[in-house]
């Protein structure tokens, strides 16, 4: 089998999340291409070193241009912040590298615009690019947006969607990447706001025409960490300020004239990774909750009234998206599946020369519904996503 050399930038929370998958993907499902886990990268030596040891990447890099530029590399990972996508993915594309970048795509429209350009310019060489939105590849997600392709709920009127974690309620949590606009882009919105955005969009197959929105920073300084380790970290002893949003509200028209009411927030005590979405149809309805991740509610607004109600179903079937590779029905998969199934699609796409998705242009669209939600927060008005 022909080797896919990987080489992954970005080593702390999503850097070990897709290592893990680059890991599995190959042992439970029947890859074309045989991904090989060449080479990390990471600007401290010695945590890259210790990093790689432990993910099991064979060597490291502390400059990713030399990565980019290395033989044994013919896909690169993206997993830094925000503040290095653009750069990073650009150079790899033109390097004639394939791409996968994690979420959000950028920090800014022109980032992502630009981004888009160079996949675009890249896919007439051959070369593809794929935007890390993990959750389309839960097979509970997968299997609603079947059932809404497939008719079952008839025409799509409501859609409710909420994101809703904790990590940063407590006021003195130390202050990290992602609480500072010029790295990360945004707060709450652009972090975990813009998975629930694609989610909504993934499984309707519809997109977002306009939005009224509300952005809060309830905390607006805190302790500089002193050190981190995933979410977490110890506070230091200097304060500094947050720059981001804390929690993000927005009212939303999709373009066939559903309704939209959608809640992004890290000050959501007791919740800690929460994805919620609800989508109601003339026909039925969908519920889902991450919490609760291999199971999809599903109510058929068709059945005798007298025994009507919502269906709990257990997405862990073989006929499920993904699942046949995996264990035995009743048997749960969990966040780490999401990553793995990333991979198997993109190393499939590449290998028969097709289009991986959600594609940067996906991304492109989703960073507009962010930018718009920003700016309908700022002027008090609504704001319009170019198509």
């Amino acid at each position: 089998m022909t080797n896919l050399g990987i080489g992954l930038i970005g080593y702390a929370f999503m850097g070990a999340a897709h290592s893990q998958a680059w890991r599995s993907a190959p042992r439970f499902f029947d890859l074309p291409l045989d991904p090989a886990m060449n080479v990390l990268g990471g600007r401290n030596a010695e945590a890259v070193r210790a990093a790689a040891a432990k993910l099991g990447w064979k060597e490291t890099e502390t400059d990713w241009r030399k990565l980019i530029a290395r033989d044994d590399v013919q896909l690169v990972d993206v997993c830094t912040p925000g503040d290095s996508h653009a750069e990073i993915a650009i150079a790899a594309l033109e390097a004639g590298k394939h791409v996968l970048c994690e979420k959000p795509l950028a920090n800014t429209v022109e980032e992502a615009e630009a981004m888009t350009a160079a996949a675009e310019a890249a896919k007439a060489k051959g070369i593809r690019s794929m935007v890390g939105f993990t959750y389309r590849r839960v097979p509970a997600i997968g299997l609603a947006r079947q059932l809404v392709a497939e008719g079952k709920l008839g025409t799509i009127r409501h859609v409710r969607a909420q994101y809703l974690q904790d990590w940063i309620a407590d006021p003195e949590a130390p202050l990290s990447w992602r609480l500072d606009k010029e790295k990360a882009g945004s707060g709450a919105l652009g972090d975990i706001g813009a998975h629930i955005i694609d989610l909504t969009e993934f499984i309707t197959g519809d997109t977002i025409g306009e939005v009224s929105a509300r952005l809060e920073t309830f905390v607006k300084e805190r302790p500089v960490a002193a050190e981190h380790s995933g979410l977490a970290g110890t506070a230091g002893t200097e304060r500094g300020p947050v720059t981001v949003d804390d929690a993000a509200v927005f009212l939303a028209t999709f373009r066939s004239g559903a309704l939209g009411v959608f809640e992004a927030t890290r000050f959501a005590t007791g919740r800690k990774n929460a994805i919620r979405i609800e989508i109601n149809g003339s026909l039925g309805s969908l519920a889902f909750d991450f919490e609760d991740m291999n199971l999809l509610h599903f109510y058929d607004a068709t059945e005798d009234p007298r025994t009507a109600g919502f269906r709990r179903i257990l997405a862990t079937e073989p006929a499920h998206p993904y699942v046949a590779a995996w264990w035995p029905p009743g048997h749960l998969l969990g966040y780490e599946h999401g990553f793995t199934h990333q991979v198997v699609d993109l190393v499939t796409a590449i290998a028969e020369g097709a289009d991986p998705e959600p594609s940067f242009a996906d991304g492109l669209r989703v960073q507009r519904v962010l930018a718009a939600v920003e700016a309908s927060s700022a002027s008090r008005q609504w704001q319009e996503i170019p198509e």
